[in-house]
């Protein structure tokens, strides 16, 4: 089981509403997004921009809470988002039968650290193992999905 800092030990605001749950569960799509951002490197700096995060989609785009159901960053840690069988706001028109995976950083130019890959990988499998999304998944990056210069 992945090591996953939960919503409160990030400092996550409440919800403006109650979250949706997704149309189809186990998921059957996995979406993988960068951030576009500064990456973070140690848990307190990934905490901030996962705070960050938050504000950004709740208080400028107006969303309900944090768009991503989880956030990977280059320490290896994952933060949940919305968590495992939530409506996301992270790629339309798949938020309602995926798990948006976001890696925290600008990854158009290099690739994630080998701790972000491998907690993603670990996040995908006990997301299988919990019945939360499907054996057979489909993986898209966010580009493969809508046109962004997002990698995924």
């Amino acid at each position: 089981r992945p090591s996953i800092i939960s919503r409160s030990e990030w400092g996550a605001n409440a919800p403006k509403s109650t979250l949706r749950n997704l149309a189809e569960e186990p998921a059957p799509f996995v979406i993988i997004h960068h951030s576009a951002s500064d990456s973070c490197t140690t848990r307190a700096i990934c905490q901030a921009r996962v705070r960050s995060f938050q504000n950004h989609h709740m208080n400028q785009k107006g969303w309900t809470d944090i768009g991503y159901n989880f956030l990977v960053g280059e320490d290896g840690n994952i933060y949940e988002g919305r968590g495992w069988g939530k409506h996301g706001a992270h790629s339309t028109p798949y938020n309602s039968k995926s798990i948006g995976i976001c890696m925290i950083g600008n990854f158009v130019g290099h690739n994630p650290s080998v701790a972000a890959i491998k907690a993603v990988k670990d996040l995908i499998e006990y997301g299988v193992t919990l019945g939360k999304i499907q054996e057979n998944y489909t993986l898209l990056g966010h580009r493969q999905t809508t046109s962004t210069s997002c990698p995924g």
